[in-house]
């Protein structure tokens, strides 16, 4: 098992995206480790008599460089409520990394992602360190509205962007399942990744198995210790019943028993 480390980072940015969605931007005085697209981070909420676990984000971006790394933190609780109010030059306290990572693309394979709320963060980060030129990597990217969209243009550098929103807002109208590069395209891809709602994950997944494509899912089931031992992540799988933060959150479809 990877070495997990417990640190404290420095807060250097923190951006409103959109009305629920932050972007929080942290800085090690230490060299990070390896940190690969699918893994996460747990992360203490100081100062807070309601919020004792840690919460768990998805990694954004990372810069080995500047030894910074990213988070998208979308306002679900009080945990993330409470972290979308931190100041710069404020501390987090971060165990990481996290959790199995997707696994990574042949040179010659092209990929699907699909991103839905807080799942669009893993997708970007993928598509960054896939290594596969833009024209092999298309990603799609839901929500309800264009307002609950956030800004990823700056990604059309790694792959070619398309949207959904529920409303018709933004891109096609629909779920990202209704898009048409998922509903007429999916049998070229080779590998098929999607995180987000629960409901989005099985659509995708029911359809990638229905056309036979390589399909993983990064699950976001409650993760409080990140260690496998609170045992509140548990996940029924075709090799029992396994912990989401160390045998996941990624997973192939065909470990999951989802009646797909």
């Amino acid at each position: 098992m990877p070495k997990k480390f417990v640190a404290d980072f420095n807060v250097i940015q923190n951006t409103a995206l959109n009305a629920t969605n932050f972007l929080i931007k942290i800085q090690s005085d230490s060299k990070l480790p390896e940190i690969l697209p699918g893994q996460f981070v747990n992360v203490e909420i100081k100062n807070s008599q309601e919020v004792f676990l840690r919460r768990p984000f998805s990694i954004f971006e990372v810069d080995d460089k500047l030894n910074t790394l990213s988070m998208i933190v979308k306002i679900l609780g009080k945990g993330s409520e409470r972290l979308t109010n931190i100041q710069v030059g404020d501390t987090l306290s971060l165990v990481y990394p996290l959790g199995k990572s997707f696994t990574k693309p042949f040179v010659s394979d092209k990929i699907l992602l699909v991103g839905g709320g807080s799942g669009v963060a893993p997708m970007l980060f993928l598509a960054k360190e896939s290594g596969l030129p833009r024209e092999q990597v298309d990603i799609i990217l839901g929500a309800r509205t264009q307002a609950d969209h956030i800004n990823a243009q700056h990604y059309s550098e790694f792959a070619t962007l398309h949207y959904s929103s529920e409303d018709g807002s933004l891109g096609e109208i629909g779920f990202v399942t209704q898009h048409s590069i998922f509903t007429e395209k999916l049998r070229t891809y080779d590998k098929v990744y999607a995180c987000g709602p629960d409901g989005m994950m099985k659509a995708v997944a029911k359809q990638a198995k229905l056309a036979g494509v390589f399909c993983e899912v990064s699950l976001e089931n409650l993760m409080a210790c990140g260690f496998g031992v609170c045992l509140c992540c548990i996940e029924p799988t075709t090799k029992g019943n396994l912990c989401v933060c160390t045998d996941g959150p990624v997973f192939n479809i065909n470990e999951l028993k989802w009646q797909i």
